[in-house]
């Protein structure tokens, strides 16, 4: 299950299983040109970076985004798929649904952006990348096989915040993102980790 998945960085996530997918492609070292799905979570440039999605991208990949990126997306020039929150798509034999990405309390993430975290199935794995949010009421409902939750703090979740979702979420792992880059430390990231309870587990995929 998790030798299928790569944390590249930041909260850039690479699945390998019956389709190639990058979930927020930034700063990506050593590109392929394999993706088959793209997911980008929101606009900000950490996260819906043109540069890398060029990187990375065939004739035939498809760029999924929520609705307030579109603008951003089309530089791309790639099949978008344009998504809401609280949606169910299948795209290319792919089911994923979206859920809800925002902040509480700060201004970086407004709900009224409608931007999203992803659930996405693949091969009877489940997959659950949150985007840049906080501790939502509307992770309580969500059940994945593997999470992925930004522990950084500043613009999302600091790690406490982050594992009291987690322990909070039906899953069996949980990784922690958005570290080491533009904010967050690897030790954020432990103490993330440290504080996962059992029979979930909190791995740092990231070297």
């Amino acid at each position: 299950m998790l030798e299928e998945v790569k944390h590249l960085g930041h909260a850039s996530i690479k699945i390998e299983n019956i389709k190639i997918v990058y979930i927020d492609p930034f700063n990506i070292k050593n590109p392929k040109k394999d993706a088959d799905l793209i997911f980008c979570t929101h606009s900000h440039y950490d996260h819906l970076s043109i540069k890398d999605i060029k990187l990375i991208s065939k004739d035939s990949t498809k760029l999924i985004v929520p609705s307030e990126a579109i603008a951003a997306a089309k530089e791309s020039k790639l099949n978008i798929v344009e998504v809401e929150p609280n949606k169910n798509y299948t795209i290319d034999s792919v089911s994923f649904s979206t859920v809800p990405a925002y902040n509480i309390g700060k201004s970086f993430h407004p709900k009224s952006k409608n931007w999203v975290g992803y659930i996405i199935f693949l091969n009877n794995t489940t997959y659950y990348h949150s985007g840049d949010t906080d501790f939502i009421p509307e992770m309580k409902n969500i059940k994945a096989d593997i999470i992925f939750l930004p522990v950084g703090g500043t613009y999302t979740m600091n790690w406490k915040e982050a594992a009291e979702a987690a322990n909070t979420i039906s899953c069996s792992y949980a990784i922690p993102i958005h570290f080491g880059d533009i904010v967050g430390s690897k030790n954020d990231a432990q103490n993330f980790v440290n504080e996962i309870r059992l029979p979930r587990k909190g791995i740092i995929l990231i070297e």
